[in-house]
């Protein structure tokens, strides 16, 4: 199987929709399919304006290929997480926002990389874990950063020394989703999601997606003092501009309750 087919790429409309295509594996995460998603992130950030993650098969990703990681040694395993860490900060700190569909395993590395998405949609199949230490090993591809920060380092830690797993609506409870929807819907729901961001202007998603993590490790007044230069810089751009005119002129759409 080449590159192009352990990871499909397709752009639909102005989303990138990025497949991982090695489902007789659950999606685990090898080192050519890890250079090939690096590929296909990157190809994304200069032709798309938003990206959706998705698993061929039954299942997202069950993580790691243990059979590859058990044969480095220290220094290679430091390389090879190191390698990880700059394709996940390609998603989460790049151009454009990731979205990512998830549905049967998300455990592990499949969890490490769905934390580097902005928004996570799973269906009704989708579970979550941290079996690391069930495996003798550490989280690698960020998730000691990521994962701690969305659910907490309480509940990282029962997942990593229990083995436990979490629904999908348990994982919404914790942070690990934001949307929950049935059964083989969360692609169709993510691509959606993504449509709707690719509309918004170029700056304001950047600021979203670069602003609001550095906001987080500020102190209260850093945070507030960034936000003013980012809020003044991000209205004085002509799309900007714009759309908030159409807003007075009556001739963007209002926002209305969510039961309608």
């Amino acid at each position: 199987m080449s590159d192009s087919e352990i990871v499909r790429y397709e752009l639909d409309g102005e989303v990138a929709v990025i497949t991982l295509n090695r489902p007789e594996k659950r999606n685990a995460v090898s080192d050519r399919l890890i250079r090939a998603l690096a590929d296909a992130v990157t190809r994304a950030q200069t032709e798309a304006k938003a990206a959706v993650i998705c698993g061929a098969g039954k299942h997202f990703c069950a993580g790691l290929d243990l059979g590859e990681h058990v044969k480095r040694t220290p220094i290679e395993g430091v390389h090879h997480s190191r390698g990880w860490h700059a394709v996940f900060e390609t998603i989460e700190a790049g151009r454009i926002p990731f979205f990512s569909a998830l549905h049967g395993a998300v455990v592990g590395g499949g969890l490490e990389l769905a934390a580097a998405t902005h928004i996570r949609v799973a269906d009704a199949t989708t579970f979550f874990a941290l079996p690391e230490g069930t495996r003798g090993i550490f989280v690698g591809g960020g998730g000691s950063v990521r994962v701690g920060r969305l659910t907490g380092v309480a509940r990282m830690t029962d997942m990593m020394l229990t083995g436990r797993t979490v629904s999908a609506e348990q994982g919404e409870q914790w942070n690990l989703c934001q949307y929950v929807v049935g059964a083989g819907e969360a692609k169709s729901f993510a691509i959606d999601l993504a449509r709707k961001a690719a509309q918004n202007a170029e700056m304001s998603n950047y600021a979203i997606i670069h602003a609001l993590p550095r906001v987080e490790d500020m102190s209260r007044a850093d945070g507030l003092f960034l936000e003013s230069f980012v809020a003044s810089m991000a209205a004085s751009s002509p799309e900007a501009e714009e759309r908030l005119n159409a807003f007075l002129d009556k001739t963007a759409a209002r926002l209305s309750h969510p039961s309608t």
